[in-house]
């Protein structure tokens, strides 16, 4: 299902709400061409056709971030040409935000796979204000101004996050896809082969012309558990991990009800 396999060294023990982010240098691309047989092309395609996809404040012109963007694509060999803001949602598998440096509000939102969040929700709101509902959140809310001057100051960035979750689909928008619940079985191995491993690479690109803006990019990637984990290390790297969230973060990733089976299976994995 995934485009690429899982990289653990994503995985920290213990595991921190952080930002953790790092500079990409010249080469990094930060777009990802998406192909009309993948999963998450269809599963795309019905938001943009329902009408649910694109989210802006009033007034608000996302030319010079589609420019930004196309001109990303294009250094990197990227065929793709975004005359519109219609053409950007199935061209890339990421999906995108603008980030205000001038007011630090999310100014306009181009999403069809959120995280069990509602972009809707979260246009106009400030940086600290988005991450709001997110568990042990100190060091996010203490360096928000930080990091938005980081975010906007002309620098490309990027960072990830990941969980478990009992879900394969890509779009977890909470008012169109509702929590889907976690294995009904007392037996870790059967278990874990209805889990996936969730991730997100998520960059932020300068618009510059003229802007304080930045695109904020989100690529979501799934992986079957029982795919990703191919090593005893990677398991006791997992396992370590998730043992170590407080109860707060296993509370926000919907992981309580799941933390008992993973570190099972994850004992003895893989099998």
């Amino acid at each position: 299902m995934a485009a690429m396999d899982f990289d653990f060294t994503h995985v920290q023990t213990p595991f921190r709400m952080q930002p953790g982010l790092r500079r990409l240098d010249g080469n990094g691309a930060q777009l990802t061409p998406l192909a009309p047989s993948h999963p998450l092309y269809a599963e795309k395609l019905r938001v943009v056709q329902a009408g649910q996809c694109f989210h802006s404040l009033p007034g608000f012109d996302p030319q010079p971030a589609l420019h930004a963007i196309s001109e990303a694509g294009r250094a990197h060999g990227l065929p793709v040409s975004l005359r519109a803001s219609c053409d950007l949602p199935l061209a890339f598998e990421e999906d995108f935000a603008v980030l205000d440096g001038a007011t630090g509000r999310l100014a306009w939102l181009c999403v069809c796979t959120p995280s069990h969040w509602s972009p809707e929700e979260k246009l106009g709101l400030d940086f600290a204000a988005v991450h709001a509902p997110v568990a042990d959140d100190g060091l996010l809310q203490s360096a928000a101004a930080h990091l938005v001057q980081l975010a906007t100051g002309g620098d490309r960035w990027e960072r990830f996050v990941w969980t478990i979750s009992p879900s394969g689909r890509y779009d977890q928008h909470p008012g169109r896809q509702p929590r889907a619940d976690w294995p009904s079985t007392n037996d870790p191995a059967a278990f874990a082969e209805e889990c996936f491993v969730r991730w997100e690479r998520q960059t932020f690109l300068p618009v510059g012309q003229g802007t304080q803006q930045a695109v904020f990019t989100i690529r979501v990637m799934l992986q079957p558990l029982v795919q990703a984990v191919r090593t005893h290390d990677q398991a006791q790297r997992l396992r370590s991990s998730i043992a170590s969230m407080t109860d707060s973060v296993l509370a926000y990733k919907n992981l309580t009800p799941a933390r008992a089976a993973l570190l099972r299976w994850l004992d003895n994995a893989p099998s």
